[in-house]
């Protein structure tokens, strides 16, 4: 079972930035509902793509600074890192499969475009 870690400004770079796997993050605050109705999603995707795309939630309220430099205007986000950089995101809360054809676009390459 996959677990879904909170990233910070002190972890980010490490985390998303440096990651040798793709990574997805959920970029969130506590008082936004659509980002209620995304987050069992968000975990269902950590859970089947456990090993090949890590998933990590940033709550923007504490975390301005990222979500400045990454201009995250509306939440919920989805963030899709590759090699240090967002390739694709995902803006207000959408399917499942919405997300899922997302993953497999932008992290085509390598093992992570298909679930476990």
């Amino acid at each position: 079972m996959a677990n879904i870690k909170d990233a910070t400004t002190g972890t980010f770079e490490t985390e998303v930035l440096n990651s040798a796997e793709p990574v997805l993050v959920d970029f969130w605050a506590p008082w936004c509902g659509p980002c209620r109705m995304v987050a069992p999603v968000v975990e269902e995707i950590a859970k089947e793509y456990d090993g090949k795309v890590k998933v990590l939630k940033l709550n923007t309220d504490e975390n301005m600074d990222i979500a400045i430099k990454y201009n995250i205007l509306s939440i919920p986000t989805l963030g899709f890192f590759k090699g240090g950089q967002m390739v694709d995101r995902i803006i207000g809360a959408v399917p499942k499969k919405v997300i899922v054809e997302k993953i497999g676009k932008a992290f085509a390459e390598g093992s992570a475009a298909k679930p476990n």
